[in-house]
């Protein structure tokens, strides 16, 4: 969100609504938007700051409901009031709903008259995810949870494609699904990228026999795919490769700290994450869970890091396996791949020039907020001429 916002508001008037977590008043994010943003206004949502067991408790409240527990999480009237305080003020040409735990506002603005572009924004497929999820999951009272909130989320998000007046995704195969359920719906396809000035090859080489795993462990399909590794693809790795580390960066919940080993290093947040994957001799992406694409890819491949990713992790982007990384999805597979990379050199490097070049072609923000505003302003011209 950070690479559109910024990028939008290089040439138009930018404005940001939002809910944060009232457990973290100082929060960084809203102050470094308002760097460039016009206006930013923030709406506690007291269901951000839930313990375990509370989020436990809402999540069984909302099995007796028809709404989904996205819906009862995220709806929050000060937000509601907020958006009618902003629309009321000022004249928005554009208003978009980031991720569809956001669309249930839609219903409560005006559906016809003299009113803004709503857009909706989706950065994955919410219902695959959980579908997903619901079938990797081990338990079984997880898999019935998922499954029941799955369907009141299908429900919810097939209905919200044809609420707005144009929807975007970041892959053809988000798309795809957008259009089985909303045929006519506009779409535009605006890919995740990577700000190729920040993210960019650093000088010096990597430390040997070392992988790098980062993103939020507190996101089911990271903490799934970071467990997978470890239990199927790590054993085999360490028989072929003697010496090989696993670095884990990002919000690590308490109980990952377990899994710590001389092999395995639980690093929590860094300063700057550039920093590890300059130090990366691969980057890792065992997702067997997901939608939409994932930025971990990108920012790796724009440093120039060899990427090994299972075909999942890989989806929705325009790579070629071999050429700009390796994908592998048997736990045998896996390993076998990053021992390919930590043996060889060349390989590392030619994987490595190969991304670099093709996020450099296909996925910096700036190609991607010009394909987002030519969206907009194809859905200001059907308004115009409706």
């Amino acid at each position: 969100m950070h690479g559109l916002f910024s990028g939008l508001a290089r040439s138009h008037a930018v404005s940001v609504l939002s809910l944060v977590n009232p457990a973290n008043p100082r929060e960084a994010s809203p102050e470094a938007t308002r760097g460039y943003c016009e206006r930013v206004v923030t709406v506690p949502n007291p269901a951000f700051a839930l313990s375990s067991i509370g989020k436990r408790v809402l999540q069984l409240r909302s099995l007796a409901s028809t709404r989904s527990f996205e819906w009862r999480s995220h709806v929050v009237p000060g937000l509601l009031r907020a958006l009618g305080t902003l629309l009321a003020q000022e004249s928005y040409d554009v208003v978009t709903f980031e991720f569809s735990q956001m669309a249930p506002y839609r219903r409560w603005l005006p559906k016809d008259g003299a009113r803004p572009v709503f857009v909706l924004d989706e950065h994955n497929i919410e219902y695959e995810i959980l579908e997903r999820t619901a079938a990797a999951e081990g338990g079984l009272s997880r898999r019935i949870y998922n499954g029941i909130n799955m369907r009141k989320l299908r429900r919810e998000e097939r209905h919200a494609f044809g609420a707005f007046d144009g929807c975007t995704v970041t892959s053809a195969h988000d798309e795809g699904l957008l259009l089985r359920d909303a045929p006519l719906a506009a779409t535009a396809v605006i890919p995740n990228a990577v700000d190729l000035d920040f993210f960019k090859p650093l000088a010096g080489a990597p430390v040997p026999n070392t992988i790098l795993f980062f993103g939020a462990h507190n996101y089911f399909p990271n903490a799934d795919g970071l467990r997978y590794f470890l239990s199927e693809c790590m054993p085999l790795l360490k028989r072929t490769v003697p010496g090989v580390k696993l670095r884990v960066v990002g919000h690590t919940p308490s109980g990952f700290q377990s899994l710590a080993s001389e092999s395995v290093q639980m690093v929590g947040f860094v300063d700057d994450i550039r920093v590890e994957l300059a130090g990366a001799a691969v980057v890792i992406a065992p997702l067997r869970i997901g939608g939409g694409t994932r930025l971990k890819i990108l920012e790796a491949m724009a440093m120039g890091r060899p990427v090994v990713s299972t075909r999942l992790g890989a989806e929705g982007l325009e790579v070629l396996p071999d050429r700009d990384l390796l994908v592998a999805d048997e736990p045998a597979a896996f390993a076998g791949a990053i021992a390919r990379v930590l043996s060889d050199d060349v390989l590392g490097r030619t994987l490595g020039a190969a991304a670099r070049r093709l996020v450099e072609d296909r996925y910096g923000w700036e190609a991607t907020v010009a394909r987002l505003e030519r969206f907009h302003e194809r859905l200001l011209a059907a308004r115009i001429s409706a």
